[in-house]
């Protein structure tokens, strides 16, 4: 199946907010297309994430989120691959591995040193997928939270 892959701006907002309302129904999160679309908005109006929308044919059915971090060891720039998801319908076309690879370049094009990303334990898809796509498993830290 042929598909481009765009980097997205404001005037893809209404598309891209429901791109990512969908991942968070992926992660059993309330259906909430305005917040969703508040969010993204305040992210590219603030220039905090960039994301790239695959499009098969006309329609979008998959994106990636990226953030800017700075790697301790490396003294780098390197990007939090925070969000990616592919719709349902068009999964088993090589779309994640496809918008990895868009993430990667975009670390060529800026210079960083890589990317980093955490997933669910129990999110079966991703845990398969990222080392087939030569992300490595980093069994030394333990992730922690502060929720305000």
């Amino acid at each position: 199946m042929e598909y481009t892959i765009k980097k997205v701006g404001l005037k893809d907002l209404d598309t891209t907010a429901a791109l990512f309302n969908l991942y968070r129904i992926f992660y059993r999160q309330a259906d909430d297309y305005q917040k969703c679309k508040a969010f993204i908005q305040e992210r590219l109006n603030n220039e905090q994430s960039h994301i790239f929308v695959l499009y098969a044919g006309a329609h979008a059915v998959g994106f990636v989120q990226l953030f800017k971090l700075y790697h301790y060891i490396k003294l780098q720039k390197q990007w939090l691959l925070s969000d990616l998801f592919v719709h349902p319908d068009y999964r088993g076309n090589g779309f994640s591995v496809a918008l990895i690879d868009r993430a990667k370049q975009w670390c060529d094009e800026t210079g960083a040193c890589g990317l980093m990303l955490e997933t669910e334990k129990t999110n079966a898809i991703g845990n398969k997928l990222y080392p087939r796509c030569g992300f490595e498993y980093d069994g030394n830290h333990n992730y922690y939270y502060w929720w305000k």
